[in-house]
Formats: C-alpha cells, sequence, structure tokens
C-alpha cells in the first residue's frame, strides 16, 4: 500500500462497510495520510481499494454521500477525519469490503 499512498492524494481506512439496498457499498472513512480531497474531488472519483494485507485491491466509483452519518461537508472532513462514501465496484463483479481495509485516491 505504500506505492499507492505515494500515487494518490489520500489514504483512509474503512471504519465501517454495509452492502448498500440497490447496489454498491456503503463505506465510513476515516483519513489516514496525504491531502484531505474536497468533497467535491471525491464526487464520482475513482478510489483504489485494497485489503489489509494487499493482496486483494480493485477500483470503485464515488457514487455518492449517504446522510446517515451526519451532513456531508468539507468543514466536517478536516475537523474529524471522516466521511461516508457510497461506492461501487468499477469491474462490475460485486466484492466484499471489509473494516480495516484501506481506500486510496482520488486516481491522479
Amino acid at each position: 500500500m505504500e506505492l499507492a499512498a505515494k500515487n494518490h492524494k489520500a489514504t483512509f481506512r474503512v471504519l465501517d462497510s454495509m452492502e448498500a439496498p440497490h447496489g454498491g457499498w456503503f463505506l465510513k472513512l476515516r483519513f489516514a495520510a496525504g491531502d484531505a480531497p474536497t468533497l467535491r474531488e471525491l464526487k464520482g472519483a475513482i478510489l483504489l481499494v485494497s485489503s489489509p494485507d494487499g493482496a486483494t485491491s480493485f477500483e470503485v466509483k464515488v457514487r455518492g454521500f449517504p446522510l446517515f452519518g451526519g451532513h456531508p461537508s468539507d468543514d466536517r472532513l478536516h475537523r474529524t477525519g471522516r466521511v461516508d462514501l457510497h461506492v461501487a465496484v468499477l469491474d462490475g463483479n460485486e466484492r466484499s469490503i471489509g473494516l480495516k481495509w484501506k481506500v486510496a485516491g482520488p486516481l491522479q
């Protein structure tokens, strides 16, 4: 994941994940390293998701921001380091995303 951290603007850690009702995943993320992106940069962005051991990685696209974790804002992201995302797997194969997985991006 060190390489991914160098090629991406920011790295996040997955605090919680759940399948979204109409496809994709809801991810609760905590900012870990790099430069925190703005919500505008995250909207529609492609992110790289990696398992804790680095054996599995794939790309997801941000569909939007679920509201159950609070109103999304740049201030909240910079103040708490947390952001909630609704993402879809790009290759069409629904894969599971677990706790402590790493999310890097947006891809540059």
